[in-house]
């Protein structure tokens, strides 16, 4: 059994949408009996509830509190068994719930928008629509104390990070994608998002947009910057999941 926290809406919308919210850090437990660390997203989670959405959101393969080989499932595959949770996760909410499984989107910030990427890309039949947060596009790039310890080093399995980096599967992209990134970003660069950015054009990607921000980190400050980055993922959801 793998625990999530579920909101139910008391008046789902019409159209029985639902969001998967994807925790950060990929070795996090976000469902528990205490209160989140995301603060903001749960109160958001509760919000887009009172607006008729499903939410959901998992302790996906690779989280903590399951043992070894739940933490391990990921090992030289990132984006592999924790995006199938996920899809799983959708196929739960169809089963039990009713939602409408054309119009499920997903969202999440730093390794929750790495597999927001990998979702859109991977499963565009899934998702109608995702919200990448600070993400990752090439592990590549990243720091050698994360990835060394899951995909060795690229130079000893180039396989491994080919297979775990959504960049190498943006041709996949068919719904509508928003890319948030701060600009001084010191843990996931700004350049992944660039370099993803660039990627979608010469692919002749639409449906599209990256929002980058001036003043922030990889964890944002500033109010102003959280309040347009969620008024944005807000309007996706609204747009395209609920057809607006």
């Amino acid at each position: 059994m793998v625990y999530a926290r579920v909101y139910q809406p008391a008046k789902p919308h019409p159209n029985k949408p639902a969001v998967l919210f994807v925790h950060g850090a990929g070795y996090l437990q976000n469902a528990h009996k205490w209160w989140s660390s995301y603060f903001r997203e749960y109160m958001f989670n509760n919000m887009l509830a009172d607006q008729g959405y499903y939410v959901m959101d998992i302790d996906y393969r690779g989280s903590a509190g399951y043992g070894r080989d739940w933490r391990t499932g990921i090992y030289r595959h990132m984006g592999g068994k924790d995006l199938t949770d996920h899809v799983d996760a959708v196929n739960y909410l169809v089963k039990n719930y009713g939602v409408n499984p054309a119009h499920v989107g997903l969202y999440g910030g730093s390794y929750g928008g790495f597999i927001s990427l990998m979702g859109m890309f991977n499963e565009p039949n899934v998702f109608a629509a995702g919200a990448a947060l600070t993400s990752l596009t090439d592990w590549a790039n990243y720091n050698h104390a994360y990835t060394s310890n899951i995909l060795i080093e690229p130079f000893t399995d180039s396989l491994a990070y080919r297979r775990s980096s959504p960049f190498y599967f943006a041709e996949g992209l068919k719904g509508h994608l928003l890319i948030c990134h701060g600009m001084v970003d010191v843990n996931v660069h700004y350049q992944d998002a660039v370099k993803l950015a660039q990627r979608l054009i010469e692919l002749g990607k639409e449906n599209w947009e990256l929002a980058s921000y001036p003043m922030e980190d990889h964890g944002f400050v500033e109010p102003s910057s959280w309040t347009d980055e969620y008024k944005r993922i807000y309007k996706l959801f609204e747009t395209v999941l609920k057809g607006k």
